[in-house]
């Protein structure tokens, strides 16, 4: 084995596994790729009592039925009694998950449930993120520049990931990629 130090990570090695700090090779670029999903389907559970259990009302059954399940967003209403809840499923079990929820209705205690097959992830993906400030937000402005309108977000600490309308697909990766400088040979 040579030592790390004695490695120029730069240089045209023999193949083999340079291991070293995450630091020295991991975060040099910020954002290391864009993917994209247009297999996504959007469904919004409107007005639900805001209490303990209510998320496994929801998801429970879903699991039950083998749907699984991807990004969740959930927002408590101005009164503070109330809760909405958005997720993705795939687009192959938009309708079962669809029918599941409709069925659990009573425990679930829902008033409205909203839902769209139109809808496309984009996620943008990196492990610089984590010690870079601003990520996110200048993705959001560029989108924003285009008119791509932005209807969930969910987040972690190497990669977040919008949904959009279908149409925009394009449009946002293309946009994304330019941004990151991933268009550059």
């Amino acid at each position: 084995f040579d030592k790390p130090e004695d490695i120029d990570p730069h240089a045209n090695q023999p193949p083999g596994t340079l291991i070293c700090s995450e630091e020295e090779i991991m975060e040099s670029h910020v954002v290391t790729g864009i993917a994209f999903s247009k297999d996504e389907a959007q469904i919004s559970v409107r007005q639900i009592e805001d209490k303990p259990g209510v998320a496994a009302s929801i998801f429970g059954p879903l699991a039950e039925a083998n749907i699984n399940v991807d990004m969740i967003v959930q927002n408590v209403s101005e009164d503070g009694k109330t809760t909405d809840l958005t997720f993705t499923v795939p687009a192959s079990d938009y309708v079962r998950a669809r029918d599941t929820i409709t069925s659990a209705k009573a425990q679930i205690g829902y008033i409205r449930l909203d839902s769209a097959t139109d809808v496309a992830k984009v996620s943008v993906i990196g492990s610089g993120m984590r010690s870079h400030a601003g990520v996110a937000a200048k993705a959001f402005a560029a989108l924003a520049a285009r008119n791509i309108n932005i209807r969930a977000i969910t987040t972690s600490e190497i990669k977040f990931s919008v949904l959009i309308d279908t149409a925009y697909t394009e449009l946002a990766v293309r946009t994304l990629h330019t941004l990151y400088g991933l268009d550059q040979a």
